[in-house]
């Protein structure tokens, strides 16, 4: 990779276990600096570097904000390229998403929002359980492939989140 590591960019090491405040703060500090108003009587070129520099450090930011996002990250940097479409091996997880989409397509014929809200609740204690187990084992060499599974299942989750969202936006209008 010619551009900077996301992590170096913040002065952080990399590990999927971030402080999101100090992360946050971070990004703050440096989108100051590289701010395109600072450069507004700059030469076209250092305008040019300086909106560069702001993109690349916004996608920095959006990249390690994203636990799934991370965690690709994280894996690609251990020297591997995760595609994004890849059929996985993991029958129990399919069976759960099936679970996870009846539900939500349930959910939604009755409109419950409590039963949303329930459901919500419970994506978010498997996405937590998701961080845990992949930040116990993403730079084991070993267990590269339950890494990768576990990023995946991520991926998945956000997705389901986006539309429990999704949902609950359209019932409140």
């Amino acid at each position: 990779m010619g551009t900077p590591c996301h992590f170096a960019l913040f002065e952080l090491q990399p590990s999927f276990s971030l402080d999101l405040d100090q992360l946050a703060t971070r990004y703050r500090e440096l989108a100051r600096g590289v701010h395109p108003d600072r450069y507004a009587d700059a030469s076209e070129r250092e305008q040019r570097m300086a909106l560069e520099q702001s993109a690349s450090l916004n996608e920095a930011y959006q990249t390690l904000k994203s636990p799934s996002r991370r965690a690709r990250y994280l894996l690609e940097l251990k020297g591997n390229d995760v595609p994004l479409e890849a059929t996985v091996h993991d029958p129990e997880f399919l069976m759960q998403q099936m679970q996870w989409r009846e539900e939500l397509e349930d959910l939604h014929d009755t409109a419950d929002m409590a039963g949303i809200a329930a459901f919500k609740h419970r994506l978010k204690d498997a996405q937590q359980a998701l961080n845990d187990s992949f930040a116990a084992c993403w730079d084991d060499v070993a267990q590269r492939e339950q890494a990768e599974r576990l990023m995946r299942r991520m991926q998945f989750l956000d997705k389901l989140t986006y539309e429990v969202r999704q949902l609950e936006e359209r019932l409140d209008d």
